[in-house]
């Protein structure tokens, strides 16, 4: 199973790239909202890290096998979600993927389906679907800062705190302002008990100062 790939971004198509890895050339599947960001993510000989979700693409008596590739490991979580809406699988979600998360997840949250319905593939009754089944568990998505190039933190650490501050620094928050960030959502709500109920409180926020 391939989790990650880190090569050389040779060529970039409409909806994929080609990564040379040591002579290899791999066709990694890409959402638009990540492949409009991909360049920033290069370093200066034009290497690319690439987070993977490995599939196979099951056809009559044949499974094709696909790389999906985000930048870090939050947008494939993001990616993950999405694909648990029944009827979308891993090809529509890249389809749907074509605007910022952060502003897909706001959309979520808010039960927007008139927005959700400007995602390529996204009709109403799906994104109504989308809305019943993530709308409040994808809080820590809209933190996703998605003008940034993005650099992976290693989550080493059981403590479901520091798991939530390891997220904020991936998504290239300053510590201070990371840890500022968590203080006031205690100060907030006394009922925060996961990493996932403390940066959806952070998320809230946000949202509130905008």
């Amino acid at each position: 199973m391939i989790v990650k790939l880190v090569g050389k971004l040779v060529e970039k198509k409409e909806q994929s790239v080609v990564i040379n890895m040591h002579g290899l050339h791999y066709e990694v599947m890409v959402p638009a909202s990540v492949l409009q960001r991909l360049e920033q993510a290069m370093d200066r000989e034009g290497n690319v890290e690439l987070i993977v979700y490995h599939y196979f693409q099951l056809t009559q008596g044949n499974g094709v096998p696909m790389l999906i590739g985000f930048i870090n490991e939050v947008e494939r979580d993001f990616f993950l979600q999405i694909i648990k809406v029944s009827g979308i699988g891993p090809r529509a979600a890249i389809k749907a993927l074509s605007k910022p998360i952060a502003e897909i997840t706001k959309a979520i949250d808010e039960g927007n389906v008139k927005f959700l319905t400007t995602l390529p593939g996204i009709g109403q009754q799906k994104a109504k679907e989308i809305v019943a089944k993530l709308q409040g568990k994808v809080g820590r998505f809209g933190l996703i800062q998605d003008t940034g190039v993005v650099l992976s933190v290693l989550q080493t650490t059981a403590d479901w705190q520091e798991e939530a501050l390891s997220v904020l620094l991936q998504l290239q928050y300053k510590r201070p302002e990371a840890l500022e960030m968590i203080k006031k959502a205690f100060e907030r709500s006394t009922t925060i008990k996961t990493a996932e109920d403390l940066l959806n409180e952070i998320y809230k926020q946000k949202v509130n100062r905008e």
